[in-house]
């Protein structure tokens, strides 16, 4: 049974419906009357008749769809030291966490998080009716916090749709649903507590859902569902003090799982488009200096040559205030709004420059992908024996969440020990130069490397600072 906002009625009417006669809802005065969102009307409850209403037909409706996520990991704490192992009972030991999942076709195709079973060595997928089914991944975006996961029921299995989480108000109703704490699955209602929250350090991605529908935790990867019973959003995070529900959750909103999901179909290949510009969110100083009514935008602080942004007449300076329609309110906000696109697709930029606006149609491409990967893994006898270096690109940094303008080689692994290692090397800082020689692939950083002798002098970028690292003589 589906359920759809018709004609006057309000949210709550509709559920009367499920259970009362129709003429038992009193009619919406013409003041009462929300905004028209794709045919739904929002109006205020009329009375306490209606608030007491139950939202039973629509859980009745999601629950099947949502099921519990247990996963199992084998993690090696070890001293280094085989007595000491023994002494402080150190080595292997099994971890076991938790969480929940939403089916979203009915070949067994789920979504949770991936910080519900990142590592995960066995992962187990349990229904509502306690039915269990070995799970595995097939895609995983640490980006987003999205993981697909695939089961084999062999059955149609019941599956949400996704609802548009862009037709979202804050103060919509909605419900969460997971299984909080490992109780069993549960079910809590609340409102839209704010959208496009960006300022939340949970993903590369910061566009969420606010709601304060009690999230717990286990109710990681689990569905947030608007009053129609289609999914709008995956419960990813809260914020607490105590580590239970203050009433301040978060959810990914629909519209970036469905373009996970449709990686995962596409053979895992995530293929997130790009504008070509990068940009900073607009403080109050900017704003006044550049005489905005207000602090809100992306303002472009660099431009790729040839790419979509340049290609539009988009220049450095530039302030982006509107994307499709949509305000931008900060470098956050643009980001996903052009992230949810695919490749080729248009968008419509509004920017302010010079404090005019103006227009620009701008064709999204792939980040390109040069110089092109190139891993290697440097030996022998120099510092970075035991480092794993890589060629930056804007398309691999896209990839592994690192600023697309950075250029170079970066550190992706060091062998545990290694004397690099030791010295303060870590994953993610990039090496500059050899001896004074500026490197710009994997291959002239080993072939410099492997040439210095029995000194080096090699200048290190850790992101914050340019380090310079001397060894021999």
């Amino acid at each position: 049974m589906r359920f759809s906002l018709h004609g006057l009625f309000s949210v709550f009417a509709i559920l009367a419906a499920c259970s009362a006669p129709a003429e038992s809802a009193p009619p919406v005065s013409s003041e009462m009357k929300g905004e028209t969102i794709e045919g739904a009307q929002r109006v205020a409850p009329q009375s306490m008749a209606e608030v007491h209403l139950s939202f039973a037909p629509i859980v009745e409706k999601t629950s099947p769809a949502v099921v519990n996520v247990f996963t199992r990991s084998t993690i090696n704490r070890t001293t280094g030291d085989p007595f000491f192992d023994r002494f402080f009972n150190v080595g292997p030991r099994e971890q076991q966490s938790l969480g929940s999942g939403v089916i979203v076709s009915p070949d067994g195709v789920i979504v949770t998080n991936n910080h519900v079973i990142d590592g995960a060595q066995e992962i187990k997928v349990v229904f509502a009716d306690r039915r269990e089914f070995a799970a595995k991944k097939m895609f995983t975006d640490p980006q987003t916090d999205v993981a697909v996961l695939k089961i084999e029921a062999g059955e149609a299995l019941p599956f949400l749709e996704f609802g548009n989480s862009d037709a979202l108000e804050v103060g919509d109703v909605v419900l969460a649903i997971g299984n909080p704490f490992g109780v069993g699955q549960t079910v809590t209602s609340g409102i839209v507590s704010a959208l496009a929250r960006t300022a939340v350090s949970i993903s590369d991605y910061q566009f969420f859902i606010q709601t304060d529908a009690a999230i717990n935790p286990g109710n990681s990867g689990g569905a947030l569902v608007d009053i129609n019973g289609n999914l709008i959003g995956i419960n990813t995070a809260i914020y607490s003090r105590s580590g239970g529900s203050n009433g301040i959750g978060f959810a990914i909103p629909a519209r970036l799982v469905q373009q996970v999901i449709r990686s995962a179909m596409n053979g895992g290949e995530l293929k997130r488009p790009w504008i070509g510009a990068s940009t900073d969110s607009v403080s109050a100083d900017v704003a006044r200096v550049l005489k905005l009514d207000r602090p809100a935008g992306a303002i472009v602080s660099e431009i790729w040559p040839g790419g979509p942004a340049a290609a539009a007449g988009i220049k450095d300076g530039d302030v982006i205030t509107e994307i499709d329609g949509e305000p931008v309110y900060d470098a956050a906000t643009l980001r996903y709004r052009v992230g949810i696109k695919g490749e080729d697709e248009t968008t419509e930029l509004v920017y302010v420059r010079d404090g005019k606006p103006h227009k620009a149609t701008v064709k999204l491409k792939l980040p390109p992908d040069e110089p092109g990967r190139d891993p290697r893994k440097i030996e022998g006898n120099n510092p970075l024996d035991g480092v794993t270096v890589d060629n930056l690109s804007p398309r691999f940094n896209e990839q592994v969440g690192l600023d697309p303008f950075r250029t170079g080689v970066v550190v992706t692994e060091i062998d545990r020990g290694a004397y690099a290692a030791r010295s303060g090397l870590r994953r993610g800082y990039r090496i500059l130069s050899v001896n004074g020689k500026k490197v710009s692939t994997a291959a002239e950083l080993e072939r410099e490397i492997k040439a210095a002798g029995t000194r080096w002098v090699i200048e290190i970028d850790t992101g914050n600072r340019v380090a310079t690292w001397r060894v021999g003589r």
